[in-house]
């Protein structure tokens, strides 16, 4: 049943949703009220919170409430229905008659009045839901309607009766006015909106001028046909004759509102009527011959018009309705001499006929109405007829001579339009295009679109691929082409994730809206009908999503061009931004066809007004002068742009090509050259000078400018020059000779190091091919795109130009991938032997910039604060050219001023506090301004958006008036415009605010600070909802709230500690109390979304400060969220870590046994959930998280610790404890705990085995990586599994040994199963128990002990291994001693020969591959490399043996590395082969480190270089093999066949099929070619 014929308290989900749809709520929110279930009751009693709970947004909400309290008032009573129902007709209001009209007609004939009231009841449906418009929002009117606007609210049939449909609705909009039909025009695309307003009923102007006359016909429009006519004819020739007798032209409307009583509807309303069949109003008009006389039925016939019916447009409804016109045009030459009396007809009820009034009646329009001529005035007006013929004629003649209107001054209306007045258009402006068919004509005067910033195109041309728009835009542009259904988003990803996945602001988006004839999918076009019910609510995400989640307002033009007629689905599009944008004030349209314009207009007016919709278009001008139009406005020439190349000339760079290197900021031998130089006023260029200055990034334009001498030089440090310099050294010099390499500058924030990096590109822009690569892309996709750069238009692709990449505030991983990525793709191309094909210039932000340079002097420069002599006299001059301009303040170009008094730290307090003197403290814009300067303070490349600012100051953000985005400075206080500096996204365009400087964000934070501790500035930011809530570009922000609350400083990434909280947590726990950072961290984690990560670092800080209960409360919640997460896990590991050794270390001889179960149970509890995180980091395919492992090491040991100190496992004399080892290894339990530890016994008999596979897992793991930390480093304060593993895991193997190596035991078993386990942890106590173990005796400084070490290992062997069958683990472990210790000691008596080696190692090859760890395969590598004394025969089989170890350790290393970046993928080389035979052919990695001089890094750097080879000594001790190169893939000759080798960098790996020589390395990924040189 329909929802209004039912009450309030009986209406369903379904009724609800029907009604919130009436009402205009947008989709969106109706689906979510739905879902929550909300029926009548629960909409009765609907508050704001809960609205506001589920996302609504504040307009959507005001409307909604009005509504709902309206309803609730309309339903007040027991029966709302009945009581409307019950209304009399006697209370009806006859709305189609003036109140004047009414009462003449009421005493003319009253019985025949009554009559037809009566009637026309009949055929009216009341329903308590219709309501009329109110005028006068608040009034009791509006709330409580009278019975007279009941009745007019009337709900009409269909024309069989049985359907209802609301003639007059509620509409939500604002009521606009709306213009006349031309006066005889019949134009089929003019339209009225429903809820519009004409202009009010007019009288007599100027006779050519119609008069307007109003009629509503609710009721009318539903009578029976007969009635409907005399009704019709009633009016009209009342009305007509009225006009012709005086001469006048007129227009009678029905359906629109006539009422003057009834305050509820606006006079002149247009509401339209259901028109079933227009003949009925056509045919009505026949009543002429009927009603006039004989000798004036022609003329009447000739002056009254037929009916005109135009549609009435609605978006709230489907339903069709129309207002009837009729045109009255008395031409003179027609009824000159003539006077127009009239019979009217009238329907009589009794007789059920028409009958025409006895009395001819002649009518005159007196005012706005139309009134009877009186009896006794009527000679007169006759008489008069002579004169107003008279009028008439020269009425008509002036009309013909006036002058035709001349054409409007569209050229000067264009550039208002595009660019508010401005002499060129802002070139960071994005353009939405809206369009449909463009003809082929069309197609040359469309250049203009080809220079515009276009972000996407809504195309409703189906053959836009083949012969349209997009076939000629894309050899310009690169673009992705899309369906709408492709913007819906069904994957539920984040605004950002979608963007990434639509490829928006990287490609121009072109989306087919009604499909493509050439698709060969299913996107088919659709005729209209098909497209609203298919197409049409992905029209509306689309939209929405571009509009709330992408562009900020103001940052966009949506540009309508209708190059071909309209259809629905276009004017949906605009209905669709018109209400996403508030308005119009971002809309254009440009049409050049008035009837494609008029035909838009008319269907758009049901959103706008079209007087609006006239003011933001552009209509009758020709495409042609459209187009140079707009190209000429332009802010440059848009010439083509060149590269350098290395026969020294240039070559052209298209738009198209260079758009294709998207990730790439590409850097032309003629930037800027392009720009119009007239076009840019001294002021402006005034302000790009001071803006560099105040500290905003510099761009190429400052240099352009400077260079052009229109400003100042740009500064040149000294700095500058050292890079330059070292950057020579690379391209011209002959040191460095690989494909790749890396020139680095450390900087303090705010020294200019971005400048200086910029400045170097500049210089070389002629001579290398130079471009700022955007982080933002993946590694992948920027080394594919480099390396097009590096060979684009290239005819000698092995001698292109050298290219110059600038990479900033990068990541060390994101570093090293890259790295790593161009030296593998440059592997096919033979790169120039004197110069490197890619120079990174790596610029980071660094604290510390001065230490890092020391660490690396070869290849790094410091910026720092700290000017040279003669840097400060040119910074002293600068400042004095600004001094000299009449205007100038130190302050405009603060950022300048502080880095001439090299940050003075006084200076900087003081400006702070002027700045902040007097200032309000209570102000939004205050607050503003505390908020940045926290986030700039503690997170790195901070900002807030224009867009969250604006909608945090209200400046528009709910506003239908939108405030433009560049005018949002103008709106901030002086004090705020010096602090604030405007940035701009290089992709996106997008406006954001940042304080200046660092240090004034630290300076403006610890002011304000001395009235409100940080934690007090952080709790009200987070309970800001007009950031927090705010959809456009929210996960932006978000992260950086993220990142000051979590994100730890790490001194790999510049910082000058590596901190165990978030700076900013870390702050508050020092200088204000842990409380404070935990009640903090619980009001981030309630505000954003119950974040796991925020629950793991409350779980973290209450443990750290040893409040473990809570802590271990909120590492439960992080779990609940994340039960998977390995790092989440680790931290509820970490919690019990702690709890144990806090409970351990506070441990008394007054603890009771129930205190001794719990620390073991918490050290349990904590290995179980180590155990947990090591299982979940196994599935995590992107991180290698071993944490784990190291914890449940630690744990165990200290768990053996504590269990040794108790009095139930007693020392023996010698100090072992017999007791506690056969207590972890056999079934005996003392008899003092067997029940007191029921509990605990199966779980502490597994504590060996336990920690036994921590420990082998994490030797393993080792193995496959070099340590890239200086283990050297006595300052470094960092954990030691972190910087030093190796160390730590042999501390930690003779830790765990110690406490299973009992002597007394091994004599009491003599050869018993645990006398075996006893003898393996006495190897392990002596560093033989794993691989990483054993080969850390290689880089021990004392060989001789290492030696003993090794030899003593080897004793607790049987002497004849053969004979005594040791575990798999064993064996390896056993051989591989050999190898170490034939490194260390060849001559050694312990050592076996290479031979007896191999035999006792056939069990690694005979059994499963897969059973054996990749120690066993690689050991098989070093034992059967074939050896000049053993393998003079060539042997098949040991070939076989060497393949499959090798096709093992491959397989076994792509398991181990999961997807992790390249830089973790690095080949960690163990051995080498050197010059000799048997073991002595085995040379150390670490020996060759030892014939290398200099620090550790720099030792590092010779490695990466290449330079070690180039030592004498190496020469002399490793073996160059020979081998080849077949496609890029490296060859070496085994026993018999040929083995693959693994190329060390794929940069040396010559093109094609050489004879190659190289070192051969033994690595866990295989065997290695390092070096490899072409045999001459």
């Amino acid at each position: 049943m329909d929802y209004r014929q039912l009450l309030l308290d009986e209406w369903n989900e379904s009724h609800v949703k029907c009604w919130l749809k009436s009402i205009g709520i947008k989709k969106e929110y109706v689906e979510k009220l739905c879902e929550e279930e909300v029926t009548g009751p629960v909409l009765r009693e609907l508050d704001e919170p809960f609205l506001k709970g589920m996302g609504m947004k504040g307009g959507q909400i005001h409307i909604l409430m009005r509504k709902r309290n309206q309803l609730l008032k309309q339903n007040t009573g027991t029966d709302s229905i009945q009581a409307v129902d019950s209304i009399k007709a006697t209370d009806v209001l006859d709305d189609s008659k003036t109140s004047s009209e009414r009462k003449q007609t009421e005493t003319r004939e009253p019985n025949s009045l009554t009559e037809e009231r009566c009637s026309d009841q009949r055929e009216i449906k009341h329903t308590w839901s219709d309501k009329p418009i109110s005028l006068q929002e608040g009034s009791s009117k509006s709330q409580r309607p009278s019975k007279k606007s009941k009745a007019h609210t009337m709900t009409a049939f269909s024309k069989t009766g049985s359907a209802t449909t609301q003639i007059l609705d509620d509409p939500v909009e604002p009521l606009h006015p709306s213009p006349f039909r031309q006066f005889r025009g019949d134009k089929i695309d003019f339209k009225y909106a429903k809820n519009t307003v004409l202009a009010p009923e007019t009288g007599i102007f100027n006779l050519i001028r119609p008069c307007h006359e109003y009629k509503s016909f609710a009721k009318a429009a539903l009578l029976d046909r007969q009635r409907l006519q005399a009704k019709f004819a009633y009016e009209v020739l009342k009305f007509a004759s009225a006009c012709m007798n005086l001469r006048t032209n007129g227009t009678i409307h029905f359906g629109v509102m006539d009422s003057i009583e009834n305050k509820d509807w606006k006079h002149g309303q247009i509401v339209g009527i259901p028109i079933s069949d227009k003949d009925m109003y056509v045919d009505a008009l026949d009543y002429i011959e009927k009603c006039f006389e004989s000798h004036v039925q022609e003329a009447a016939r000739l002056c009254i018009h037929s009916p005109v019916f135009i549609e009435v447009i609605s978006k709230a409804t489907h339903e069709q309705y129309f207002v009837v016109e009729v045109d009255i045009e008395p031409l003179s030459n027609i009824v000159k001499g003539k006077i127009f009396q009239v019979c009217l007809p009238k329907f009589n009820d009794k007789t059920n006929k028409v009958n025409l009034e006895k009395d001819k009646i002649t009518f005159q329009r007196v005012g706005t109405k139309s009134e009877p001529v009186k009896n006794e005035v009527l000679v007169t007006f006759i008489q008069d007829l002579q004169e107003r013929d008279a009028r008439r004629e020269k009425a008509e003649l002036s009309n013909h001579e006036h002058q035709i209107e001349g054409p409007q001054n569209l050229g000067r209306k264009l550039p208002i339009l595009l660019t508010d007045g401005k002499n060129y258009m802002n070139d960071s402006r994005w353009y939405i295009l809206v369009t449909n068919k463009c003809g082929e004509e069309d197609l040359k005067s469309i250049d203009f679109l080809m220079h515009l910033n276009i972000f996407c195109v809504f195309d409703f041309d189906e053959d836009s691929n083949v012969s349209g728009l997009y076939a000629k835009y894309k050899e310009c542009h690169v673009t992705s082409s899309h369906f709408l259904k492709n913007y819906s988003n069904d994957d539920k990803m984040s605004p950002a994730e979608f963007q990434k996945h639509l490829c928006l602001f990287v490609k121009k988006s072109w989306i087919f809206c009604n499909g493509r004839s050439d698709f060969l999918g299913n996107e088919k076009p659709c005729d209209e009908n098909t497209w609203i019910r298919t197409k049409k609510k992905y029209l509306k995400k689309a939209v929405s999503f571009i509009c709330n989640d992408l562009l900020p307002k103001g940052s966009y033009l949506v540009l309508f061009l209708l190059l071909s007629p309209v259809e629905k689905p276009i004017i949906d599009t605009f209905h669709e931004f018109y209400s996403e944008m508030n308005g119009m004030d971002f809309i254009i349209c440009l049409a050049e066809s008035t009837e494609n314009y008029e035909k838009w207009a008319n269907l758009a007016q049901a959103s706008c007004s079209i007087k609006t919709l006239e003011e933001r278009s552009i209509v009758g001008m020709k495409l042609s002068h459209v187009d140079a139009t707009i190209r000429n406005m332009l802010p440059s020439t848009k010439t083509n742009r060149h590269l350098p190349v290395s026969t020294k000339g240039v070559c052209i760079l298209p738009t198209l090509e260079e758009e294709k290197m998207c990730s790439l900021e590409i850097l032309c031998t003629d930037q800027c050259d392009d720009i119009k130089i007239d076009g840019l006023s001294e002021k402006e260029i005034q302000e790009m000078d001071e803006t560099f200055y105040r500290g905003k990034k510099v761009s190429w334009k400052n240099f352009w400018l400077a260079d052009n001498g229109l400003c100042g030089e740009v500064i040149e440090r000294e700095a500058c020059k050292e890079v330059s310099k070292m950057l020579n050294d690379f391209v011209y010099g002959n040191r460095f000779k690989y494909p790749v390499a890396k020139l680095k500058v450390f900087h303090h924030p705010g020294s200019g190091g971005s400048t200086i990096a910029r400045q170097v590109l500049w210089k070389q822009r002629k001579d290398l091919r130079c471009a700022v690569i955007k982080t933002t892309y993946p590694v992948v996709t920027v080394c594919q795109q480099a390396v097009d750069f590096r060979h684009y238009d290239e005819k000698d692709l092995k001698n292109s130009l050298p290219v110059l990449l600038l990479v900033e505030d990068y990541d060390e991983e994101y570093l090293d991938e890259l790295i790593y990525s161009l030296t593998d793709a440059m592997g096919p191309n033979k790169r120039h032997p004197s110069r490197p094909s890619f120079i990174l210039l790596c610029c980071k932000q660094s604290n510390v910039p001065d230490k890092l340079c020391k660490a690396s002097p070869q290849d790094t420069v410091a910026v720092t604060h700290k000017l040279t002599d003669q840097e400060k006299n040119l910074f002293r001059t600068k400042l004095e050219k600004f001094e000299n301009q009449s205007d100038f303040k130190p302050e405009y170009i603060l950022t300048f001023v502080l880095m001439s008094s090299e940050f003075d730290t006084t200076y900087v307090r003081e400006f702070v506090e002027h700045l902040l003197k007097g200032i309000d403290l209570s102000s939004r814009e205050t607050s503003l301004m505390k908020y940045v300067a926290l986030l700039n303070f503690y997170v790195h490349n901070s900002y807030i958006s224009f867009s969250h600012c604006e909608a945090f100051l209200g400046l528009g953000a709910y506003q239908e008036t939108t405030i433009r985005e560049y005018d949002f400075i103008s709106h901030l206080s002086e004090q705020a415009r010096l602090i604030f500096i405007e940035l701009r996204e290089t992709t996106t365009h997008i406006s954001s605010i940042q304080i200046i400087h660092y240090s004034v964000a630290k300076e403006i934070l610890n002011q304000l600070s001395g009235c409100k501790p940080q934690s007090e500035i952080a709790m009200e930011l987070l309970q800001e909802k007009a950031f927090l809530h705010h959809r456009f570009g929210r996960e932006e922000f978000i992260k950086f709230i993220r990142d000051l609350f979590i994100r730890r400083d790490k001194k790999s990434r510049g910082d000058n500690t590596d901190s165990y909280f978030s700076p900013f947590i870390e702050h508050i726990c020092n200088t204000e109390n842990p409380e404070k950072a935990i009640d903090v961290l619980e009001r981030a984690y309630e505000c954003l979304g119950k974040d796991a990560f925020f629950a793991q670092q409350l779980a973290r800080l209450h443990y750290n400060y040893e409040k473990f209960e809570d802590g271990k409360h909120w590492a439960e919640i992080a779990k609940s969220h994340l039960p998977n997460d390995s790092f989440i896990l680790d931290t509820e590991g970490q919690l019990y870590r702690k709890w144990f050794s806090f409970r351990v270390d506070k441990k008394t001889d007054k603890d009771t046994p129930e205190d001794i179960i719990q620390m073991i149970e918490i050290a349990l509890k904590a290995m179980k959930c180590f155990r947990a995180a090591q299982q979940a980091a196994k599935s995590e395919k992107d991180s290698m998280n071993n944490a784990g492992y190291f914890g449940e090491v630690e744990v165990g040991c200290r768990l053996l610790k504590l269990l040794s100190t108790l009095d139930v496992f007693p020392k023996n004399p010698k100090g072992e404890q017999p007791e506690l080892v056969q207590y972890l290894l056999t079934d005996y339990i003392p008899e003092d705990i067997k029940k007191p530890w029921g509990n605990l016994h199966s779980r502490l008999k597994g504590l060996q085995q336990n920690i036994y596979n921590a420990l082998d897992w994490i030797s393993e793991d080792l193995s496959y990586f070099q340590t890239n930390k200086n283990q050297t480093d006595a300052e470094d304060g960092r954990e030691e599994q972190v910087h030093n593993p190796r160390g730590w895991l042999k501390r930690q193997c003779k830790v765990y040994a110690t406490f299973f190596s009992s002597q007394s035991l091994i004599e009491e078993n003599k050869a018993g199963s645990k006398t075996q386990l006893i003898r393996h942890m006495n190897i392990y106590k002596h560093g033989g128990g794993n691989i990483t173990t054993i080969l850390s005796f290689l880089s021990d400084p004392n060989d001789r002990k290492s030696v003993q070490s090794l030899e003593k290992i080897i004793s607790f062997y049987s002497e004849d291994p053969q004979k005594e069958t040791l575990e798999d683990t064993e064996l390896i472990n056993y051989i591989l001693c050999h190898f170490t210790l034939a490194c260390l000691s060849p001559d050694s008596s312990k050592l076996l020969d290479l031979q007896p080696l191999r035999e006792i190692s056939k069990r690694l090859y005979k059994k499963r591959r897969t059973v054996f760890p990749a120690s066993a395969h690689f050991l098989l590598t070093l034992l059967y490399w074939p050896d000049a004394a053993l393998d003079k025969d060539s042997n098949p089989d040991k070939d076989y043996i060497l393949k499959s170890a090798l096709d093992t350790l491959k397989h076994l290393h792509d398991i181990k590395m999961k997807d992790i970046a390249p830089r973790k993928k690095k080949i960690f080389t163990h051995f080498f082969l050197g010059i000799g035979f048997g073991l002595r052919k085995i040379i150390p990695k670490t020996n060759i480190d030892k014939l290398m001089r200099g620090s550790l890094d720099e030792r590092r750097k010779m490695w990466q270089n290449g330079e070690v080879w180039q030592i004498n000594e190496v020469h002399k001790v490793l073996k160059k093999v020979e081998g080849w190169t077949e496609d890029g893939r490296v060859f070496a000759m085994g026993h018999s066949e040929q083995i693959p080798i693994l190329p060390l960098h794929f940069g040396s790996v010559p093109p094609g099929n050489e004879n190659v020589t190289f070192y051969l390395g033994f690595s866990f990924n295989g065997l290695v070619a390092h070096n490899i040189q072409v045999k001459m």
